[in-house]
């Protein structure tokens, strides 16, 4: 089995931000997505109130001249304004051709 050596660009911020991240994210090369709910604590503390929404957790496999470009989106439009944080990861994939 080959396995190919990709990035897993993890991506967590409020859910108002779903619909244009997703965009983004797509524009910049990713071929795929997935998203779940998620919630917890961070150097903004924990979330309250209802109407403050969820956070999300947008997850993309992709090559890293993609995921540079990813991070260098939210650094440059996201991280000042809103509650996001990204990290990325080596990951290995069988079926390689589906993130390139």
């Amino acid at each position: 089995m080959d396995l190919v050596p990709l990035k897993l660009v993890t991506i967590v911020a409020e859910s108002i931000l779903e619909k244009k991240l997703v965009e983004e994210i797509k524009r910049l090369g990713a071929k795929g997505y997935t998203i779940v709910p998620a919630r917890g604590e961070g150097s903004r503390g924990v979330r309250s109130l209802d109407w403050e929404g969820q956070n999300i957790r947008l997850e993309t496999i992709v090559p890293e001249e993609v995921a540079l470009r990813i991070l260098a989106r939210l650094q440059e439009a996201y991280f000042p304004h809103y509650a996001v944080i990204a990290y990325v990861e080596n990951v290995f994939v069988v079926r390689g051709e589906k993130y390139i």
